[in-house]
């Protein structure tokens, strides 16, 4: 303990060092007739326009007259001006400690005169012009310090004035037949009648157009070669009268059609070498270094135009209409679909598609393509390391290595090979602290074709990304003092994107075997405590098959205030076994098949969930989730296998609890249950989520959210009373948290901090009320996670 003087001296030292400290004046070597900028007072807005457009146009506006004050860290304003401090204090030396302490610490002062007000108000009324806001302006005030004349702080007023509305759109000075097209296409177009004048409408709708013509053959059209003419005067009270134009001087060939002639495929050397050989497949050109490392056959394939040719009725020298056929148009989606295949294929380093006239005066219709491209590395390698924490104390770290050797048989396809480790191990004290020590090893391997592989479609190429998968795998789980699960299988797996919202993956085979070994005498107290969740854990195979689908509109540019995703996963197993059985003249649902001696798992399992994304404006947000789920066991299985069952709680799930950690139903496992870490699982699944995230400052966000939840059986277990589903006990038992969170978001990595707070556990806390946590402290649970919960 220490001595009462020795804590009077520390304190009366601490003070004075902070006296010292404070004595430091910030302001004491500002340069002549400069003041330091202190930060702004609350923007005051005139006429503020509620609407979503309206929204945006302030959070843009303020985000032009922001302008972080002195003693911000990470966009956050400290109260204590240490780098100021630092400064003053040592900008005098030049040299020596003196000078690095100053290049370590100092913070270099934000004036007034470097924060412009009077250029930051122009471009926020630029901005509000933007938005629609003709009439918007923006000033601002100078409110100098009480106390120090040398600190100013400004304060902005935004009058957004009254919006203007489109009123009438038309098309003017272009040929009969891009007239024509324009036309057609006026139920896509971005800008209607009625709607908020909006420059970023104007130039989606430029783009679209742009892109409309490229795709019917218009190779050279560009998005700059269109201009719009706006008239305020013709309709009064805020309407604008928009004309669209071609821009003077427009070059003939924008408004011309061109076709695809020939076509090449230039496959340079490692280091960029030129090709010094060349060979023709079908009606393509390959030209190559050294020797070619892909074949003919899928070159072509991955280049095909078939589907783009195009039929034309015309007259011959009779006078009689036929119809003729004509090489394909270019097609801007072709060239894009195109380049998408062959970036998919992830083995081109480089990759160019180059267009040229045949005829360089540019008078015949004809363009040549070649296709110019180098290969990538042939072998990747991947190393992935983490740290776990757990909810039960256990920790412990993980590792997966994994090699990629690209283009294997010179069709694109890859082949990989993974190995994974993990070891845990209990972090409390106490009688059992070794008991739940365990460790995983495993070792994978796939090989992924960019085609569908069997059935061959022969020459035929999906106008789509297509891709067949083959895995084998084999895990070794060893859970210390318990028991050890071997689990090896493999898949076959098809994915399908037809369209960019829509993607199906289709498992017609996944074979899993799971082998229970060495299980200790505490484990097999289990057997007789709680038979359903032994035999989920024990030996058996699942002879499975597995259709998903995803729908995900987030990148549909018409959608610009809300955005949907919604996956749906349907599993069968063991059906295909249990017709050969049925074949065999064995019953269909008589329990007790086996296969290779083993009995087989048979269940059905329908797993979908549904998210919902609305943007109140720019940097706010309300996120929503549903999800349901079910697996129903039956014919060889009375109990699903326990790696097919659902568990809620966690970082993604209801926040207020941890992992597996309620459930099933209002069923709750004795604190002595030696298995209460593995027993928390259930047949049916129901959860709901709603969060509010919203900008704190800079790249700091917040969240607020509620989540709901829990896990049931579909069959009673005497063994866990309470955990049947039933119509009667359902609302009492979803389980309910809160909470609030704070995210720092980099663009590519979201840091998550969540800490949720229970509102009503599902079991019996011994408290009465619908509010049943029995301390605040026991329904807190802090989550750290990387990414969004949903």
């Amino acid at each position: 303990m220490r001595h009462p003087a020795t804590r009077i001296a520390a304190t009366i030292l601490a003070a004075a060092a902070l006296g010292l400290l404070a004595a430091c004046s910030v302001t004491r070597n500002l340069p002549e007739g400069e003041v330091l900028y202190d930060g702004q007072k609350k923007t005051e807005v005139l006429n503020r326009c509620d609407t979503p457009e309206g929204e945006n146009a302030l959070e843009d506006v303020e985000a032009a007259l922001y302008k972080a004050p002195n003693n911000t860290v990470l966009g956050i304003h400290v109260p204590i001006p240490f780098g100021l401090w630092v400064y003053n204090s040592f900008v005098k030396y030049e040299k020596g400690f003196g000078r690095w302490i100053f290049n370590r610490f100092a913070a270099q002062p934000v004036l007034l005169s470097g924060v412009n007000p009077g250029i930051r108000c122009q471009a926020a009324e630029n901005i509000l012009k933007e938005y629609g806001f003709f009439n918007g302006k923006v000033d601002y005030d100078i409110l100098p310090n009480a106390k120090d004349s040398l600190k100013a702080k400004v304060r902005y007023r935004v009058d957004m004035a009254n919006p203007y509305y489109i009123d009438t759109v038309c098309y003017q000075g272009f040929s009969p037949r891009t007239q024509a097209v324009m036309e057609l296409s006026r139920r896509r177009s971005l800008i209607r009648p009625g709607e908020h004048f909006n420059v970023a409408d104007l130039d989606g709708e430029r783009t679209r157009l742009s892109n409309l013509l490229r795709n019917i053959g218009y190779y050279y059209f560009r998005p700059d070669y269109l201009t719009y003419q706006a008239d305020t005067t013709l309709v009064p009270g805020g309407h604008v009268s928009l004309r669209m134009t071609p821009v003077p001087g427009m070059p003939p060939a924008a408004e011309r059609q061109y076709r695809v002639g020939r076509k090449s495929f230039w496959l340079l050397g490692k280091n960029g070498e030129m090709p010094t050989d060349s060979l023709v497949y079908r009606d393509l050109t390959i030209r190559y270094h050294d020797r070619l490392r892909l074949r003919p056959a899928m070159i072509y394939r991955w280049l095909d135009y078939k589907s783009y040719r195009m039929k034309r009725q015309v007259e011959d020298s009779a006078g009689i209409s036929r119809q003729r056929s004509f090489e394909s148009l270019y097609s801007l989606y072709r060239q894009t679909r195109v380049q998408e295949r062959l970036s998919n294929l992830g083995i081109f380093r480089s990759m160019e598609m180059r267009y040229t006239p045949r005829d360089t005066a540019l008078l015949g219709d004809t363009l040549d393509l070649a296709v110019i491209a180098m290969l990538d590395k042939p072998y990747d390698a991947e190393l992935d390391f983490n740290v776990k924490m757990k909810s039960n104390n256990q920790m412990g770290p993980g590792a997966a290595f994994t090699v990629t050797k690209n283009n294997v048989f010179g069709g694109g396809e890859s082949w990989n090979v993974k190995l994974n480790g993990s070891y845990e191990w209990q972090t409390g004290g106490g009688e059992g602290a070794s008991k739940m020590n365990s460790y995983e090893l495993g070792i994978s391997t796939a090989l992924t074709f960019p085609r569908v592989v069997f059935p061959s479609m022969g020459d035929r190429e999906y106008d789509f990304p297509a891709t067949t998968t083959f895995r084998l795998y084999v895990d070794q789980l060893n859970r210390a003092q318990y028991y050890r699960l071997l689990a090896f299988g493999g898949n076959a797996t098809y994915d399908f994107q037809p369209v960019a919202t829509r993607k199906h993956s289709f498992t017609p085979f996944r074979l899993t075997f799971n082998v229970l070994s060495h299980p200790t005498e505490a484990f097999l107290q289990l057997q007789a405590e709680n038979p359903a969740l032994y035999i989920s854990l024990s030996d058996q195979f699942i002879p499975a098959m597995e259709y998903t689908f995803t729908y995900d509109d987030a990148s549909v540019r018409r959608l610009r205030h809300s955005s949907r995703w919604w996956q749906t996963t349907v599993s069968s197993a063991g059906n295909v076994t249990s017709l050969i059985y049925r074949a065999l003249g064995k019953p269909f649902g008589r329990q007790g098949k086996e296969l290779f001696g083993v009995p087989f798992a048979q269940f059905l399992k329908i797993n979908s969930e549904f998210r919902y994304n609305y943007r109140i404006s720019r940097r706010q947000q309300l996120a929503m989730r549903v999800a349901a789920g079910v697996v129903w066991p039956y014919g060889n299985s009375s109990v699903a296998p326990y790696t097919e069952q659902f568990y809620v709680g966690g970082a993604n799930s209801v926040r207020a609890f941890t992992a597996r950690s309620i459930g099933p139903g209002g069923y709750r496992p004795a604190q002595e249950s030696s298995y209460s870490f593995i027993d928390q699982v259930g047949d049916v699944r129901l959860e709901a989520n709603v969060e509010y995230r919203f900008p704190i400052v800079s790249d700091l966000h917040g969240a607020v959210f509620l989540d709901a939840g829990n896990v049931w059986l579909l069959r009673q277990d005497a063994a866990r009373p309470g955990a049947q589903i039933t119509l009667r006990d359902l609302p009492g038992q979803i389980a309910l948290g809160t909470g609030v969170g704070v995210r720092y978001d980099l663009q590519f990595l979201v840091f998550r901090l969540d800490l949720g707070i229970g509102l009503h556990a599902p079991y019996d806390t011994g408290r009465t009320g619908y509010y049943n946590i029995p301390r605040f402290k026991d329904g807190l649970a802090l989550h750290f996670a990387i990414g969004y919960p949903f």
